[in-house]
C-alpha cells in the first residue's frame, strides 16, 4: 500500500526540509457539513492520508498542518488516534495564503507554536486533500526548489480555458498545448517564500491563490515546473470522494496471505486456493500448527499485506481467528487501513449438508461485530470436500468470492458465512 521511504536514491540533497500542509478549507463545493479533509475514507479521514504521505518519508523533519480555529481539537484527535509523529497544528486564517504564511510563521515566531522549530532549507507546500503524492516528485520538487529557489508540479490542461466578455458571450481562449494546470506539491528555497508572503499585500493575501506567483511576483523568482502524475489530483467534488476510496481499496487489493493447518486436507485446499489465487493477486502462503501458539504467527503479519485467509476444518475455528485477529492487534497493521480476514472452513465430514444453528450464527456475527472496532473484517467461507473430483472447482469458487471480499471490503457483510 505504502511506498518505500527515505530510499538513497530518492532523498534530496537538502540540509533540512519541513511540508506545510493547508487544512483550512470549508468543503462548500463538496456539500455537506463536514470538511472534506476531513470526510471519512475507508473509515479514516482524507487529512490523514496525506499526513501518512508526508510522515513516511523520513527526510522530511517537520509537518506542519493548518487547521481553522474550530478544527483544531478535531485534528489534534487525529494525530492522536492515527500515531501521527513529527506533526505540528496550526491555527489557519481566513484565506488559503493566509493560512499558509501562518504555517510558515511557526519556524520564525513563536506565537504560532509552543515551540520554535527549526528553519527548514526547503518547505513543501502541500494540499492535505491531495493524499497520493509519492516520495519521487517530492524529491524532484525539492531538488529543483534548491537549484531554481522555487518549483511545482504540472500537468496538462484537461479542458480548453476560455474568457467570457461582460456580456457573458466569449471573448477568447486559450491554446491549450502552451498552458499547463499548476499542481502540488510546490517547493521553495525557504527564505524567498517566507519573504515573499511578507511582502505580498492584502489583496494577495486575500484574493491570491498561487504561491509560485508570490515568489515570481516579490522575490523575482522563476519557478521550475516539474512534470507531475496523475495521482496529483486533489479532492473537491463528492464524487472525488467515492473515487478516492476506489484507489485505496485497489491499493489494499494487491497481496494477499493465505494460512493453513499442517493437516493433510487443509493443506490440499490451502494449496489449491494458492494457486487459483495466484494469477489475480500476489499471494504468500504458509502452513503452521494453528491450533498451537507458534511463533511464526509473530513474523507473518509484515510488509504491505492487508488481506489474510485462514484455512481450517473446524465448523467455526473462533479460537484461531481470535489467535490472528490479537496477533493482528499487535501488529498495527489495522491502524491505518481496515484488513480482512477470511476464516475458510473446510468441511469434509461425510454427512450430505452443511448445517449450522442459530445460536452459532449469532455467535459468529457478535464476533464480528467486536473486531471490527479494531478495523479488522471478519468474513467466513464454507467449502465442502467431499467429491474430489470437484475440488477444484469448489476452490475457483471460493477464490472468486475471496477476491470479491477483498477488493469490496464491505463492512456490512462482516460474519457472514459464505459457501462456494
Amino acid at each position: 500500500m505504502e511506498a518505500s521511504s527515505g530510499s538513497r536514491d530518492a532523498r534530496p540533497a537538502v540540509t533540512a526540509v519541513a511540508a506545510v500542509l493547508p487544512a483550512g478549507g470549508s468543503g462548500e463545493r463538496l456539500g455537506g457539513a463536514t470538511p472534506k479533509q476531513f470526510c471519512a475514507v475507508q473509515g479514516r479521514p482524507l487529512v490523514s492520508y496525506t499526513v501518512r504521505a508526508m510522515e513516511r518519508i523520513s527526510w522530511i523533519s517537520d509537518i506542519i498542518v493548518v487547521v481553522s480555529p474550530e478544527n483544531i481539537e478535531t485534528m489534534k484527535s487525529i494525530i492522536e488516534k492515527y500515531g501521527h509523529k513529527r506533526v505540528t497544528i496550526v491555527k489557519g486564517g481566513i484565506t488559503r495564503h493566509r493560512s499558509i504564511f501562518n504555517g510558515l510563521k511557526v519556524f520564525t515566531e513563536n506565537e504560532f507554536s509552543n515551540r520554535l522549530l527549526q528553519k527548514p532549507e526547503v518547505v513543501i507546500i502541500h494540499d492535505a486533500v491531495r493524499p497520493f503524492v509519492e516520495e519521487d516528485i517530492l524529491s524532484k520538487v525539492v531538488m529543483a526548489a534548491k537549484e531554481h529557489g522555487a518549483a511545482g508540479a504540472i500537468r496538462p490542461l484537461v479542458s480548453t480555458v476560455i474568457a467570457s466578455a461582460a456580456d457573458g458571450c466569449l471573448d477568447h481562449s486559450l491554446e491549450r498545448a502552451r498552458y499547463r494546470a499548476s499542481e502540488m506539491p510546490q517547493a521553495f528555497l525557504f527564505d524567498i517564500i517566507y519573504e515573499a508572503y511578507q511582502q505580498c499585500t492584502d489583496y494577495d493575501l486575500d484574493y491570491g491563490t498561487e504561491c509560485l506567483h508570490l515568489a515570481l511576483k516579490y522575490c523575482k523568482t522563476n519557478a521550475k515546473l516539474v512534470e507531475g502524475t496523475a495521482d496529483l489530483w486533489k479532492v473537491t467534488y463528492k464524487r472525488d470522494l467515492y473515487a478516492a476510496e476506489s484507489i485505496i481499496k485497489d491499493n489494499l487489493s494487491q497481496q494477499v496471505c493465505v494460512i493453513t493447518d499442517v493437516k493433510e486436507a487443509v493443506a490440499r485446499v490451502g494449496f489449491l486456493l494458492h494457486e487459483t489465487l495466484k494469477s489475480q493477486i500476489k499471494v504468500e502462503a504458509m502452513s503452521i500448527s494453528l491450533s498451537k501458539n507458534d511463533n511464526h504467527l509473530q513474523n507473518i503479519f509484515s510488509g504491505q499485506c492487508y488481506n489474510f485467509v485462514c484455512v481450517n476444518d473446524k465448523k467455526y475455528a473462533i479460537q484461531e481467528t481470535q489467535e490472528l485477529v490479537d496477533t493482528l492487534e499487535k501488529s498495527n497493521i489495522p491502524l491505518l487501513y481496515p484488513v480482512v480476514l477470511i476464516s475458510v472452513h473446510l468441511d469434509i465430514s461425510e454427512n450430505i449438508s452443511f448445517s449450522i444453528g442459530m445460536e452459532e450464527l449469532a455467535r459468529i456475527k457478535k464476533f464480528a461485530r467486536e473486531v471490527k472496532k479494531k478495523n479488522i473484517l471478519v468474513y467466513g467461507l464454507l467449502i465442502q470436500y467431499k467429491d474430489h473430483l470437484l475440488l477444484q472447482e469448489t476452490v475457483n469458487s471460493a477464490a472468486a468470492l475471496v477476491m470479491a471480499l477483498i477488493k469490496d471490503r464491505n463492512p456490512e457483510l462482516i460474519g457472514q458465512l459464505l459457501v462456494a
